[in-house]
């Protein structure tokens, strides 16, 4: 899978809001180049987290993935308790195309593939629709209040 894919995939589940932050853009330079995936059918960033993410370099304390070498890139997806506990996910982070614990937000849940190919692209399509279902349902509930 390229991020590309992954990007075409999370926008055809609709409502979805990409941010590309780029050189020059008020977003912090270590999130140039990554990709935040948000439920906003209105095109307003909520004032939540993302429900995906898809990075492209090692962050400050987040270097086990070992995202500096050429070409790599991980995808990060926010599932639910029971997602989690049945993905059954590695915990070493450095694992390319398997469906690892994420290194710093296992704890909330999050899990995450480096290199995302054949044996772990239907499983990310299913984690990434969870999501983005899971963040729609989140939206619909405080528009309701």
């Amino acid at each position: 899978m390229t991020i590309e894919e992954i990007t075409d995939y999370v926008t055809g589940l609709g409502g979805v809001l990409v941010l590309r932050p780029t050189e020059g853009s008020e977003a912090p330079e270590i999130s140039w180049g990554d990709t935040f995936f948000y439920y906003a059918p209105d095109g307003v960033v909520p004032a939540c987290q993302p429900f995906a993410t898809i990075v492209t370099k090692d962050y400050p304390g987040d270097e086990t993935s070992g995202l500096n070498r050429p070409g790599s890139f991980r995808v990060n997806i926010a599932v639910s308790k029971t997602t989690f506990a049945e993905a059954g996910a590695a915990t070493d982070a450095s694992l390319e195309d398997t469906v690892v614990a994420h290194p710093l937000y296992a704890a909330a849940n999050w899990l995450a593939v480096v290199n995302p190919g054949a044996a772990t692209d239907a499983s990310i399509r299913e984690m990434l629709r969870e999501a983005h279902d899971r963040a729609r349902a989140r939206s619909e509930r405080r528009a309701a209040e």
